[in-house]
């Protein structure tokens, strides 16, 4: 099969998705499949193209996530025009058989490309358009399953100069501050003081100002991946140091991920099928990842959804596939195979 795999983009997210794109495009040409790895952004511009663009080797450099996340206003600098897609992406995308999306966060995640590609007639691995568009935004999705699951509290607001003392003095600490749609814990802060709160919130407006102020639980991190209609065993995540942010999610070593996770069956039982509400709920397909916050008493909240979870090597996808005797090239062809069958029946 011919597989285009998307990855970069413009994304905070883009060096994740370079490296899950780098990853997945290794083990489908390992499978005996054609794939090439393309960027959104720069596209046929991009370094990995050319006349075998199917052939075109993997930089080992993409399969490692640097700590910091990428200066977007100098990527966008590097190439003319207002576009976020490179020349030639769709061109390439439909002469594949399909499009594996290895693209996180906005522009990828949201439900754009997906949309775009739908218009073209090409499929594509993952969730719908609108799915995708639901589970981008934070507010969005806790609205629809908040009858349905326990989530913590939380306000949406757009952060300003005007309004930021406003809502400086009047949030209830502690709170988590986390930008509305993005993922990788990128801008995700935890104040436990106005001042610290101050500062997470002058944050935000770097990111667009569109914020989720959210109850801080105390408890146990543990995250679930759904594959079709099947819930893989969970996993925990026990941070070495501070919390689960950005590096510690990429850096090895950097945290300790325990799968499948040590928590009575009943907690396992129950995160499972919050999960799979939230999953149906939103109309998401294929596979997802749902992340919780689990209370002393065994009570899962709800945190958010992930439509396109990482693939990087130290993601957690592909170790709870590997709990339950998936292989990693083995989750790349059951995802491909699942999404034609949820493109022909329109999900």
């Amino acid at each position: 099969m011919k597989v285009l795999v998307l990855a970069g983009g413009l994304s905070p997210e883009r060096n994740v998705s370079l490296s899950s794109g780098a990853m997945v495009c290794e083990a489908l040409r390992a499978r005996g499949h054609q794939a090439a790895l393309m960027d959104l952004f720069y596209g046929l511009d991009g370094a990995l193209n050319g006349e075998n663009f199917y052939e075109a080797p993997i930089p080992d450099a993409f399969k490692r996530v640097a700590r910091e996340a990428p200066d977007l206003e100098r990527l966008k600098a590097s190439r003319p025009g207002p576009s976020a897609v490179g020349p030639g992406v769709f061109e390439m995308c439909t002469r594949a058989d399909i499009v594996y999306l290895a693209l996180h966060g906005t522009c990828g995640e949201d439900g754009r490309i997906q949309a775009a590609l739908d218009l073209l007639g090409v499929p594509y691995t993952g969730s719908g358009c609108l799915g995708s568009a639901i589970a981008m935004d934070k507010d969005l999705t806790k609205r629809l399953v908040a009858g349905k699951v326990t989530t913590p509290r939380w306000e949406a607001a757009t952060v300003t100069s005007e309004n930021l003392e406003e809502l400086v003095q009047r949030t209830k600490l502690p709170v988590v501050v986390k930008p509305i749609d993005s993922g990788s814990s990128i801008g995700v802060y935890i104040a436990r003081s106005r001042k610290e709160l101050k500062q997470a919130l002058e944050e935000s407006r770097k990111l667009g100002g569109r914020t989720v102020i959210e109850q801080y639980i105390q408890g146990r991190e543990i995250q679930v991946a759904i594959l079709g209609d099947r819930v893989l065993p969970s996993i925990e995540i026990i941070p070495k140091e501070g919390f689960y942010d950005y590096a510690n999610k990429y850096q090895p070593g950097a945290a300790t991920e325990v799968c499948p996770a040590q928590i009575p069956a009943s907690w396992e039982k129950v995160i499972g099928e919050v999960a799979l509400a939230v999953f149906r709920t939103i109309g998401l397909s294929v596979y997802a990842r749902a992340d919780f916050i689990v209370a002393q008493d065994g009570t899962p909240y709800f945190l958010e959804i992930n439509t396109l979870p990482g693939m990087t090597p130290t993601s957690l996808v592909p170790q709870e596939a590997a709990a339950v005797g998936i292989s990693y090239g083995e989750l790349c062809d059951t995802i491909i195979e699942m999404s034609l069958e949820a493109r022909k029946g329109g999900l």
